[in-house]
């Protein structure tokens, strides 16, 4: 059995059985590097520390979450306690607003003119999409729309990522040349 493998067994075991030793033994390997890593991160030592710690409370209870198929037991903790600190850093951006900040205040009246150019530009952009193949139509919405990574739209369509990847570059040059074109005809 592999590094990466033995350690997805010992959170399987904490999943299934509440198994402290293989808790305890996670915790004693993960908890100074998941430290380290957030440190390297920016993290001073003290919220370092209290993250690494979070995140190893969210190893014990939901352990079961934890798909040994889907990433290795170090990718699953590191990306808990990256998104740990993001979160924490959004919570401390929010609590340090100043409500007299000038970009909080209500903007003025839209021009109108600026209004129907975006809603132009917005038809324009709905034209190219739906002149696009099917295919690339699926990859552009599901990158876009519906906010998917590469490898997120690989994994719900069953299409290669780098097949993916060429479709949405496919699919920007092919909208860039059609909104460019309307764009000509427009002007003239």
């Amino acid at each position: 059995m592999g590094h990466l493998q033995y350690y997805s067994g010992l959170i399987v075991k904490v999943a299934k059985e509440s198994d402290k030793t293989a808790f305890a033994e996670l915790f004693d390997y993960f908890a100074p590097r998941l430290k380290g890593y957030l440190m390297q991160q920016g993290a001073d030592e003290g919220s370092a520390e209290e993250i690494a710690q979070e995140v190893m409370v969210t190893l014990w209870r939901k352990a079961a979450l934890f798909d040994p198929e889907k990433s290795s037991a170090s990718t699953w903790l590191y990306r808990i306690a990256r998104n740990r600190r993001i979160d924490r850093l959004r919570r401390q951006r929010t609590a340090e607003l100043d409500p007299e900040e000038p970009a909080l205040r209500p903007s003025d009246v839209p021009d109108v003119s600026v209004e129907m150019d975006a809603r132009k530009r917005d038809e324009r952009v709905r034209a190219a999409l739906a002149s696009l193949p099917a295919e690339q139509q699926e990859v552009v919405k599901l990158a876009f729309f519906a906010g998917l990574s590469h490898s997120e739209i690989a994994d719900r369509t069953g299409i290669a990522l780098g097949t993916v990847k060429s479709r949405i570059r496919l699919a920007f040059g092919r909208l860039r040349k059609a909104i460019e074109a309307d764009e000509e005809v427009d002007v003239d």
